[in-house]
């Protein structure tokens, strides 16, 4: 086996062994629908990029692309009804399909909604292969191969090496940044438990809200002027959601927080930009607030910023990565039930983020110039009850909401959805 798993993705297939852990991209392409021909692209690329022949050896965290020809997997779904409807369905049950465990399989699954003069492609994938990004680059191949675009690039490296270099090169960081540590411990303390009414219950239900261009633009510039990043006003946006229906008794308890989990991409850490490697490089940060009556938006981002200032310059992702390590150590002591109450406990989330901005990455065969387009769906896991993935695309931005049902309710999700959106739509 060639390549190493490193401390994100083995915590992964931890989760994925609780329920399934597969994330789904969806571009929507303005030609019409050739079966054959988005066969012989997938094909075409997935070979190109080396991508063909996976194996998996879970005992020894280890993984190798063997090569030869692409398995290509690829439903076509009915193009009559409504194409969101269509779509919603199809994420939701590609979200809820497991991979195989171990051994040779094909990490990919492909789906097509076809509507005469265009077509939507998706793809779902075990996540724990790769992020947001190596995805976007895959699909951007896919799409300029089947549109007659040149998308000649060299093979992207395919075992990246782990977190070790990283840890290595911050070894002092490290060893200072363990005090944080407690204080997170802390945090956790104070933070709401999310509610489960089964635990074994890890069925992703998903909706989605698409705003269209310019919301990008708007967020960015609200952003801007309040001196906050654009994924610091979506957290701040996500907290204000999730605090307007909290019951009087939880803000009057111990646990009066409600924390968000926002994921970090390391990859240039790593030093590797998206072309270069498959693989994914991520970390997470856990943002806490009291929230009380009346914080406005604005406020909360500026909390949220001075937060995310800190772990970023502290680079305490560092001892995320090092929380991870301990907790898969404390996992082969628990039994199933335990685990599957484990981070509802240890580490309370009542949501998380992950924000991808595809115009950055993609690669436009179009006539415009523009990206197409595009959603993403972000598993739940064991560690979220709701996970919003933030895509950024054409400056408009789809916001792919992932919840357990046994936590959130679908109108529940929907007002959560509703907000964000009106949130953003009113951004000045």
């Amino acid at each position: 086996m060639k390549g190493r798993l490193n401390l994100f993705q083995s915590a992964m297939l931890r989760w994925r062994d609780l329920h399934p852990y597969s994330a789904v991209h969806v571009v929507q392409i303005r030609e019409p629908f050739d079966r054959a021909r988005v066969e012989s692209a997938i094909a075409s690329q997935l070979a190109a990029a080396g991508l063909t022949g996976f194996s998996l050896d879970r005992a020894r965290g280890r993984y190798e692309y063997r090569g030869g020809p692409a398995a290509v997997e690829l439903e076509v779904l009915a193009g009559n009804g409504d194409r969101h409807t269509a779509i919603r369905t199809e994420i939701e049950r590609q979200l809820n399909r497991p991979f195989p465990r171990d051994g040779a399989f094909v990490p990919f699954r492909f789906f097509a909604h076809d509507r005469g003069g265009e077509f939507g492609l998706g793809l779902a994938y075990d996540h724990f292969i790769a992020g947001g990004d190596s995805i976007v680059v895959l699909l951007n191949d896919i799409v300029g191969c089947y549109l007659g675009a040149s998308m000649q690039r060299p093979k992207p490296n395919l075992y990246p090496v782990t977190f070790r270099p990283v840890f290595v090169r911050n070894a002092g960081r490290l060893v200072r940044g363990l005090h944080w540590l407690p204080r997170i411990a802390a945090s956790c303390r104070r933070g709401m438990r999310p509610r489960y009414t089964d635990h074994a219950d890890g069925y992703n239900a998903f909706e989605f809200v698409l705003l269209a261009a310019p919301a990008v633009s708007t967020v960015r510039v609200k952003a801007k002027a309040l001196g906050v990043t654009f994924n610091d006003l979506l957290v701040a946006i996500i907290l204000k959601a999730l605090s307007r229906d909290l019951p009087e008794a939880s803000r009057a308890g111990r646990r009066r927080e409600v924390a968000v989990a926002s994921i970090v991409n390391l990859r240039s850490e790593c030093g590797y930009a998206a072309h270069e490697a498959f693989g994914q490089f991520l970390s997470s940060m856990r943002i806490s607030h009291p929230l009380p009556d009346g914080i406005t938006v604005e406020a909360l981002a500026r909390d949220v910023h001075r937060e995310t200032t800190r772990f970023k310059r502290r680079k305490h992702y560092l001892q995320t990565l090092l929380a991870v390590q301990i907790n898969g150590v404390v996992w082969w002591f628990l039994n199933t039930g335990q685990r599957q109450r484990f981070y509802a406990k240890a580490y309370p989330v009542l949501a998380g983020l992950t924000s991808l901005n595809v115009d950055a990455l993609w690669e436009s065969p179009t006539k415009n110039g523009t990206a197409p387009e595009y959603l993403r769906a972000v598993p739940t896991g064991p560690v979220a009850p709701l996970v919003v993935a933030a895509t950024s695309s054409g400056n408009a931005l789809a916001l792919g909401l992932s919840y357990r049902r046994s936590a959130f309710t679908a109108p529940k999700v929907a007002t959560i959805g509703s907000f964000v959106a009106d949130c953003v739509c009113s951004l000045q």
